[in-house]
């Protein structure tokens, strides 16, 4: 399956995500704005110059991949007639540190993420099998994760409704 180029010449509409930070440090206060403003606190590891007072960027940006898999399946299911249960979701990022914390050649990024789903649905198999690669597809912060190079693996289990 060829890969669409994205598209860039204002023929489709776009929906802007903003936020705004404060902080010192490194810690910072981050809001969404709009008619519900939401907050969010992020620090970091003390190894990082943190006090672990708040989550990092960092399991913030695995966070934004679990849920948007959990939104994104969402909407997928409903194209494809599925009923869909409890979501458990765990991602986990490997980070070489030597590139953030001392400055060392190399790629900043997480070595390798992989994302692990356990869903109730009614799915048969096939259909499961294309609940997964539609959401994958679909999902604009798994787009982020797998198009930046990092070794991308992702494991989804088809539990029973209610189980």
């Amino acid at each position: 399956m060829q890969e669409e180029p994205p598209v860039t010449d204002g023929s489709r509409p776009t929906v802007p995500f903003v936020v705004e930070a404060e902080g010192s440090g490194v810690a910072q206060t981050v809001t969404a704005p709009g008619a519900h403003p939401h907050r969010f606190r992020a620090d970091t590891l003390p190894a990082f110059g943190g006090a672990d007072a708040e989550p990092s960027p960092l399991s913030y940006a695995l966070g934004a991949l679990t849920s948007c898999h959990q939104v994104t399946g969402s909407l997928v299911a409903r194209d494809l007639g599925l009923t869909l249960g409890t979501w458990r979701l765990r991602a986990q990022g490997d980070l070489d540190p030597s590139v953030i914390s001392t400055g060392a050649e190399g790629n900043a990024n997480f070595v390798a993420v992989t994302v692990e789903v356990d869903l109730g649905t009614d799915a048969t198999p096939e259909q499961f099998a294309r609940l997964r690669s539609e959401t994958e597809r679909r999902c604009p912060v798994t787009q982020l994760f797998q198009r930046s190079g990092l070794a991308f693996t992702s494991r989804w289990n088809a539990l029973p409704l209610g189980g």
